[in-house]
């Protein structure tokens, strides 16, 4: 059942608001309650698209394994949001993260603002060094676009967010994990997705593809869900 405003789950976490959602999960603002002055955190709902007790137990092992990549990368990445808690209600799967305080890139990147090549550059620069490592643990994020980079108002840094795409290159027994859950193949964005990641085969190339159409955005101002042609009347930032 999804959670209403002021509910709150395993007794801990308070709903405050609905950040949004769609397909198989919606994601909230909460309070931990359980914690002095109640730091807000961001918590995660994914709703399985079966009901056969074959399929829920190949989701809720892919769900277990998704919770420890994410407690791994958040653990020694500080750019990278760390995970608080995960658990099943209901035979519906939660977790638990950090909540950011900051604004996505999105809101810098408006339509017909090109930004200066030096900023492109800090940019790509701040990114590249958090898929350096996300990579390095054999994981791909999957969906990599503005609204899930955020810069932090304390540091000005970039923290990368929304690891509910990541997929292991493979499992410890081998088997590709989108082979176990076919739901998940089309995970991504369009527009920041390249043709390998559509047909159901992400690689980490496919997240530095995404990263280089976010540069390409920041320099011309334009989505690149949008045409690329005509004269968009750029302003320089």
């Amino acid at each position: 059942m999804r959670p209403k405003e002021g509910s709150r789950l395993r007794g801990r976490y308070q709903i405050i608001s609905s950040l949004g959602g769609g397909g198989g999960g919606e994601t909230y603002i909460a309070e931990d309650i359980d914690r002095p002055h109640h730091p807000r955190c961001v918590v995660k709902r994914f709703r399985p698209n079966t009901t056969d007790p074959h399929l829920l137990e190949i989701t809720r092992k892919l769900f277990y394994q998704e919770a420890e990549i994410l407690e791994e990368l958040g653990k020694h990445h500080n750019q990278i949001p760390t995970l608080l808690a995960h658990f099943e209600e209901d035979r519906e799967f939660y977790l638990v993260q950090d909540f950011i305080e900051g604004q996505p890139l999105s809101v810098e990147l408006p339509p017909k603002c090109a930004w200066s090549e030096l900023k492109v550059i800090e940019l790509l620069q701040g990114i590249l060094n958090v898929l350096q490592f996300v990579h390095s643990q054999n994981v791909i994020h999957r969906d990599v676009k503005p609204a899930n980079i955020i810069r932090q108002y304390q540091d000005r840094k970039l923290v990368l967010i929304d690891f509910g795409a990541v997929k292991q290159i493979r499992d410890p027994s081998g088997v590709e994990l989108t082979r176990l859950n076919p739901t998940t193949i089309s995970i991504g964005t369009e527009g920041y997705m390249p043709i390998e990641q559509m047909r159901g085969r992400p690689r980490p190339s496919s997240d530095l593809y995404a990263l280089g159409m976010i540069g390409i955005q920041a320099l011309t101002g334009i989505s690149p869900t949008k045409s690329l042609s005509g004269n968009p009347g750029f302003v320089r930032d």
